[in-house]
């Protein structure tokens, strides 16, 4: 993911939103195999996924604050995420971009020349094979962080209140993840600012609005295949008038409940490696609905390029737990993480230390 990196792609996917218009079917290319069709429903969770308090998790000490901290081991400790509660207009300004002309969408678009692929900008994600599964959805991608980064001329116009949003929602979505890192950091028994400082005026902030639009065979195809984050943090406003998102634990997809004006906080690949896999970054995908469509806004946090990603040397005993990743420059890990994704596989399985 350095900037300025283009991959050439095989051939320029469609815009789904305008595919799914037009079709009383997906394509063949978007079909997945049998073995991987996902069930429109996925299972209900044995149990509620813990929803923080993040007022009560600031707090410095006392009973509250001890009690979201507990809330947040429990379920990193089991799914590997947790729901925040946090009220935003950033769902409504993205459905506001999508419902655009796509002439004008299409003035940010992620091709270069018409032929090649960037990270940022509209579209979808690259085709690198011919026999490559696409994901029934479109998506917007930019840097928003930090801002020697950002590309304006890719920050859209309309709706007219978008930058304005986006900006107020960077700073807010910064504050939290900025608590959340130094709990972590607690809960691991690292000293708090341990991952807060990790993240420098060079650290790299992407922001994601994802389309599904309503999809006729949902049983047959998904909006975004299994996969878990390259970040080290990600944050996500979930879509509170339909399902989609489901999240994988011992071989079975359960679905991730709506909860409204509630983020959704997982752990990346960055923060399984750093924490020598005693966090873990889940494999989720995404489902589409027959009747309506559905959008999200990611939030990806991942460090300077140029760092190196490793375990925390404190959390590495050569006794009781080996080091479980092997170092890799974040920049390579990220460029490695989109060429894996496209294909289906995982980053995080090249590091891994054999046993």
């Amino acid at each position: 993911m350095a900037d300025g990196h283009h991959w050439n792609i095989v051939k320029i996917p469609p815009i789904v939103q305008e595919l799914a218009a037009g079709v009383h079917e997906p394509p063949s290319q978007y079909m997945v195999g049998e073995k991987d069709r996902p069930a429109i429903a996925g299972s209900d969770m044995p149990e509620p996924i813990p929803v923080v308090d993040l007022s009560r998790l600031s707090a410095s000490n006392g009973e509250d604050s001890a009690g979201e901290l507990a809330k947040l081991r429990s379920a990193l400790e089991d799914w590997g995420l947790f729901l925040g509660s946090i009220l935003s207009e950033m769902i409504n300004v993205t459905r506001g971009f999508y419902k655009l002309p796509l002439e004008e969408k299409q003035k940010y678009s992620n091709l270069v020349n018409g032929k090649d692929f960037r990270i940022e900008g509209y579209g979808n994600d690259m085709v690198v094979s011919e026999k490559q599964i696409l994901n029934w959805c479109d998506r917007f991608y930019h840097i928003v962080e930090p801002e020697s980064r950002i590309a304006h001329s890719l920050w859209p116009t309309q709706p007219p209140s978008f930058r304005d949003v986006l900006h107020e929602y960077t700073m807010r979505c910064r504050e939290i993840t900025s608590l959340v890192l130094a709990r972590l950091a607690r809960l691991l028994g690292l000293r708090e600012g341990y991952f807060v400082d990790m993240f420098d005026e060079d650290a790299t902030t992407y922001a994601r609005f994802n389309y599904y639009p309503r999809c006729l065979r949902p049983e047959d195809v998904l909006g975004l295949k299994p996969h878990s984050d390259g970040s080290v943090i990600t944050v996500v406003s979930v879509d509170d008038t339909v399902s989609g998102l489901q999240v994988l634990r011992q071989g079975v997809w359960y679905d991730v409940p709506v909860v409204p004006n509630a983020l959704l906080i997982n752990m990346g690949d960055g923060m399984e490696i750093m924490s020598n896999g005693l966090l873990k970054s889940p494999v989720h995908r995404v489902v589409t609905n027959a009747e309506r469509e559905r959008v999200s806004v990611v939030m990806f946090y991942a460090l300077d390029p140029e760092k190196e990603l490793e375990p925390a040397p404190e959390l590495v005993d050569d006794e009781k737990r080996p080091r479980q990743y092997a170092k890799m420059k974040i920049k390579d890990y990220l460029s490695g993480f989109y060429e894996t994704f496209a294909r289906g596989t995982r980053v995080i399985d090249t590091v891994k230390m054999s046993e």
